[in-house]
């Protein structure tokens, strides 16, 4: 019966990703130290510093998200208060 792989969290991925490109210590003394295969470890290593761009990336893109989001809220309350304008100005009739 094969044994199970085991799946590691993206945390410790990343934090054993860091610990080796700090280059405190080396890949196999890692390795050996959180019990994963240095190929793992380079591999995790690769996929970080290919993905590193979009860590940054993401925050603008919220934020710019965030300030459409926001921006698309205004728009509804002006639209609403127009519409309540006019009905009251139907209803009570222009003011002199």
């Amino acid at each position: 019966m094969a044994a199970k792989r085991k799946q590691h969290t993206a945390a410790f991925q990343a934090q054993v990703a860091l610990a080796a490109l700090k280059g405190d210590r080396t890949v196999n003394e890692l390795a050996s130290q959180s019990a994963v295969h240095p190929t793992l470890i380079h591999g995790w290593k690769k996929q970080l510093l290919a993905e590193a761009d979009q860590v940054f990336s993401n925050g603008s893109q919220a934020a710019a998200g965030d300030a459409e989001a926001e921006k698309a809220e205004l728009f509804e309350q002006i639209g609403r208060r127009k519409m309540e304008l006019e009905w009251l100005n139907k209803k009570v009739g222009p003011i002199s």
